[in-house]
């Protein structure tokens, strides 16, 4: 790695440690049982919502009617988002007259945006209208978004009450989380991303004389069926128009990853500048890191959220630089040729194959870590132009199960099961019942925490394997071999884990590759948030036990030791032998 690399990630997590703590004590507030200033401010605001949609907001819920109402408004906003795309030629702001998306399609983008994975097998700017866009896509991206905070407070809340059988009201949760979290934070981050030269308008697409005339090649055939080859002359270019700094906001902020354009961040009208690509890594971490310091204000122990947040630095830093340094060295299989790969003065050196020039290496190897670690999916470069053992490194993040930041309320959900099962491993040790945070786990908490960190695991492996042995998954593949098989487990595992990031390769917009993305993100959302619910309600009507000799300590640099090595190793143990069959043999094959 370079100087250069080294100050990049350095002062990335500095300003991320600088903001998270004042996100996290504000989203205390917002999400607090007792009224304060914050709740008070937009109150009114907030009661006309109730008034409107006929809530009580008094009204508490048992993990079972708060289950069923987060399950019920998803798929109502599922129905809705596949409802707008087959419907989308006979509505409104749709300048460029776009047909119908294709059933299969259409599902499974509903699933994706409704699950916040975000998974993308269509093209933005050739497919969606922009009241798609705007109705169904960004609306999305905002309520799914809102549902994962709303269940995670709700976990939290079973840790910190005592002897309850409530654990909230879903509606108030998820307003709250809209109304205070997300919309003030995406209308300051759209002026932010407008600054820079995000485009927003509602202009149709613009036709340009291109600065170089060229021509490409055309067969058609003539009138006796004969193949006949003619040029076709370029003079013009369209540049595609559009509401998108709102929507990349969002996107970010919501750890959800949609691209208004089908390039993605690595688009010029979505990341223009090395400042807006700075200020949208900074985006994809903010809520999740805030969560950790809401959590443990929540819970009445600031140490705890601090613990949870260093385990997440403790696997994510050595990852990050890994992925930078895997690129900066550049492609192995060049090393042999007489090529400069090399950093100097006049060039980056390294891997810059599908990389952006105004981001470079560094900032392109940051950003596929951070949006693999947070659940995001957003890109700004190709990741199946990594080199083998950087695409590792996004591939393994998502299938540590999406819980190093992860997804706006559900990688912090998810920890939370994974630091559930350290406890009980750590009691084993020692003989006597586990404990976290005054609760006891017991046989209940233990299986539902079995079930979220088992349950993507056994999608990614059980949905790769499917797509291996039928034609019409290996069908898609667009490189034989280790590479392809690479493109076909980062699929997977990008819908099983929530993330929505694509490796690129893959020809995934097909009947089979729709139908078996949709189930993986739908399976991977909604079961596992209905297991962290179910154990909230345990744990919310249980005691607080005080603590005692024989209390493991869970905000000490041995507890955050012990939960990273059962994230670590839950994640090797599952997916080595597939990895060995990707990137590692492609890596070999390479000469490494």
């Amino acid at each position: 790695m370079t100087t250069n690399d080294f100050l990049q990630t350095g002062l990335f997590l500095l300003v991320l440690l600088l903001l998270v703590k004042p996100v996290g004590s504000y989203m205390a507030l917002v999400f607090a049982d007792a009224p304060n200033r914050i709740t008070r401010f937009g109150g009114r605001v907030e009661r006309g919502i109730y008034r409107l949609c006929g809530i009580s907001s008094s009204d508490e819920m048992g993990w079972k009617r708060y289950a069923l109402a987060m399950l019920l408004f998803n798929v109502l906003g599922l129905l809705a988002v596949y409802a707008l795309q087959r419907t989308q030629p006979w509505l409104p702001l749709n300048p460029q007259h776009f047909a119908a998306v294709a059933p299969d399609s259409a599902m499974n983008t509903a699933i994706s945006f409704a699950s916040n994975t975000n998974w993308q097998g269509y093209a933005g700017e050739s497919t969606m209208s922009y009241l798609t866009q705007m109705l169904g896509l960004a609306v999305q991206n905002f309520l799914s978004a809102a549902t994962g905070i709303a269940v995670l407070v709700a976990v939290v809340r079973g840790f910190s009450r005592r002897s309850a059988l409530s654990i909230g009201n879903f509606w108030v949760d998820l307003t709250r989380s809209t109304l205070y979290v997300l919309l003030p934070l995406s209308l300051l981050m759209s002026l932010l991303l407008v600054s820079q030269g995000v485009v927003q308008n509602f202009r149709p697409y613009v036709d340009v004389p291109v600065l170089q005339a060229g021509s490409y090649s055309t067969i058609a055939e003539d009138a006796a069926g004969h193949d006949v080859g003619t040029q076709a002359a370029v003079t013009t270019q369209t540049l595609p128009m559009g509401p998108a700094a709102s929507q990349v906001a969002i996107k970010l902020l919501g750890t959800n990853g949609g691209g208004f354009f089908n390039a993605n961040s690595a688009h010029p009208y979505e990341n223009p500048t090395p400042f807006s690509n700075f200020i949208e890594m900074l985006a994809i971490f903010l809520i999740p890191g805030g969560l950790c310091v809401m959590f443990g204000r929540m819970v009445g122990d600031r140490r705890q959220g601090r613990a949870i947040l260093a385990t997440m630095l403790l696997i994510f830093v050595p990852l990050a630089i890994g992925l930078v340094a895997a690129e900066q060295a550049g492609n192995p299989a060049l090393h042999g040729l007489a090529v400069d790969a090399h950093a100097s003065a006049l060039q980056a050196g390294g891997n810059m194959e599908g990389k952006e020039t105004r981001f470079g290496i560094a900032s392109s190897g940051l950003f596929a870590a951070i949006t693999t670690a947070a659940s995001c999916g957003a890109v700004n470069a190709m990741h199946d132009s990594l080199t083998p053992l950087g695409g590792l490194v996004p591939m393994w993040l998502m299938q540590l199960g999406e819980v190093i930041f992860g997804g706006v309320g559900s990688g912090l959900y998810g920890m939370l099961a994974f630091a559930v099962v350290a406890v009980f491993i750590a009691g084993l040790m020692v003989g006597r019942t586990p404990e976290y945070l005054g609760k006891k786990i017991e046989a209940h908490e233990m299986k539902m925490a079995s079930l979220a960190v088992l349950l993507p695991c056994a999608l990614v492996v059980i949905g790769t394997a499917i797509a291996v042995t039928l034609p019409a998954g290996a069908a898609g593949v667009a490189n034989p071999g280790a590479h392809g098989f690479s493109e076909m487990l980062y699929a997977v595992s990008s819908a099983s884990n929530n993330n929505g990031s694509a490796f690129g390769g893959l020809s995934a917009n097909t009947p089979f590759w729709n139908v078996l993305l949709g189930a993986c993100m739908f399976l991977a959302r909604f079961p596992l948030a209905i297991a962290m619910l179910a154990m909230a309600g345990s744990l919310a009507a249980k005691r607080h036990v005080p603590e005692s000799a024989g209390t493991l300590p869970t905000h000490t640099p041995l507890f955050v030791a012990l939960l990273a090595c059962v994230v670590i190793v839950v994640g090797a143990l599952t997916f080595l032998p597939a990895l060995a069959l990707g990137p590692i043999a492609e890596s070999l094959m390479s000469g490494h």
